[in-house]
């Protein structure tokens, strides 16, 4: 005679995932959040008066408020998770920003920089918990090991945009071609070629720092460096009131909620 299974270890539990589904909403308000992390960044610097080093105080202090709210919720929030989204994209951009202009690290040492702590943050991610995949994030430290990851990603996109546009003299709309040709040809790898779902994600995210940073400059900056010279405050608020107004429809409409299974959880 078999022991009755308890209902407790029987029953199916349903965790909720504290990031949101990808879908076409996640990729659009990414690559928004990115355009503001250049461009608002630049105007508390300057015209705020600010200088880096009280922008960059004031911005990681706020970060680290958002980070709170976000590990203490028990479930995905948009308007939370992508507060943090949009505050660690401006701190990515003023690290970036510090090390070229306060520590005259060039361009290129700061790609380089940023590439090996990416890497050495997935190799830890990887090791630690046997996945990399964004529908696992539902522990404490897959969350630290996922946030650690974004501002990477940030602070890489943002010295590999600035190196190519300017460095390079591709030019922001060149390089924001050039970037978003990149990001279609690893979304066409991925569904066409079935390349892995894990690393095409990870590609297309690191990918849309400098696509995004490149639409900002290309929109920000002055007409004789190649700018539409729109401002970092006009630029900084069409993409604010475009993020706020898809993450009220995504609070409204919870379509980017993922539901994980036991089952379904590696």
């Amino acid at each position: 005679m078999t022991a009755a299974v308890p209902a407790q270890n029987s029953a199916l539990r349903i965790l909720i995932s504290k990031v949101p589904e990808i879908t076409l909403f996640f990729w659009i308000i990414k690559i928004l959040c990115t355009t503001v992390g250049e461009t608002a960044a630049d105007w508390i610097n300057t015209n705020l008066n600010f200088g880096l080093v009280g922008t960059s105080a004031l911005m990681i202090s706020l970060t680290v408020i958002a980070l709170v709210m976000q590990f203490r919720a028990r479930r995905y929030i948009p308007w939370v998770y992508w507060l943090c989204v949009v505050l660690i994209s401006v701190v990515g951009t003023l690290i970036t920003d510090n090390m070229v202009n306060t520590f005259n690290i060039t361009l290129v040492t700061s790609t380089i920089i940023f590439s090996v702590l990416l890497a050495l943050t997935f190799i830890g991610w990887y090791r630690s918990e046997k996945t990399l995949s964004i529908h696992s994030i539902f522990t404490a430290k897959r969350e630290a090991f996922y946030w650690l990851t974004v501002l990477f990603t940030f602070a890489l996109g943002t010295a590999a945009g600035d190196l190519i546009s300017e460095n390079l003299n591709v030019g922001y709309l060149n390089s924001a071609l050039l970037f978003a040709g990149l990001i279609g040809t690893v979304t066409l790898a991925h569904f066409a070629v079935k390349f892995d779902a894990i690393a095409t994600f990870w590609i297309a995210y690191i990918l849309t720092r400098p696509l995004g940073a490149s639409i900002g400059d290309y929109m920000s900056q002055a007409k004789d460096v190649g700018g539409l010279e729109l401002g970092t405050v006009t630029t900084s608020v069409i993409f604010l009131v475009a993020i706020l107004a898809v993450v009220i429809y995504l609070s409204l409409t919870r379509k980017d909620q993922i539901r994980l299974s036991e089952t379904e959880i590696t």
